[in-house]
């Protein structure tokens, strides 16, 4: 089995392709130890003691270094767990974890309903333009909310701490989303 490396925007996070599905639908983001406990290979990942961040995509896995880590000794770690993982045909999540997961796109807050048909646009932006490409860099962005003209979004994976991440999100994000949806006046991250 080969599996792919890949640089992203964050210097502290690579991005491994093992060529094979990774997650059926959606993502999932393990922000820290304490989050991997319903995934085996979060956990082993984590357990390699250099790892601050995991995020399973589509096809891909995201790792981020925990801070002072040098990527050359533990991205040989990283890729014998995926290896090992990924050929044993162990399975991504404990029996009974895996249940109902899906990318937690729900509004932080009450919003108009009077607004429904642009939240509407934004989430089909979001899902056919903006994900997609957000994918390609390790991470993924996730919808929080829009009120009064400010859409709310949070990075999940490489994008999470990324030191580019606040320019994708107002130059590229806003730019592209105010140019389908005039109503929304600004992007914000949570």
């Amino acid at each position: 089995m080969l599996i792919e490396t890949e640089a992203t925007p964050n210097p502290a996070t690579k991005k491994f392709l093992p060529g094979v599905p990774v997650m059926e639908s959606g993502s999932r983001d393990f922000p820290d130890a304490d989050s991997a406990a319903a995934s085996p290979l979060a956990e082993a990942l984590f357990a390699t003691g250099e790892v601050e961040g995991v995020f399973f995509g589509r096809d891909f896995v995201s790792v981020t270094a925990a801070p002072d880590v040098d990527w050359r000794g533990l991205e040989i770690d990283v890729l014998q767990v995926l290896l090992d993982h990924f050929s044993s045909g162990a399975p991504l999540f404990k029996p009974g974890t895996a249940a109902g997961i899906h990318i937690d796109d729900s509004a932080q807050f009450e919003e108009d309903p009077a607004d429904s048909d642009i939240v509407a646009q934004i989430r089909e932006l979001l899902e056919t333009r903006v994900r997609p490409a957000v994918a390609q860099d390790g991470g993924d962005i996730v919808y929080r909310g829009y009120r009064a003209g400010t859409l709310y979004l949070a990075m999940q994976g490489a994008c999470a701490g990324c030191p580019s991440s606040a320019v994708t999100l107002k130059r590229g994000v806003e730019n592209l989303i105010r140019h389908y949806v005039p109503e929304v006046e600004t992007v914000e991250a949570v």
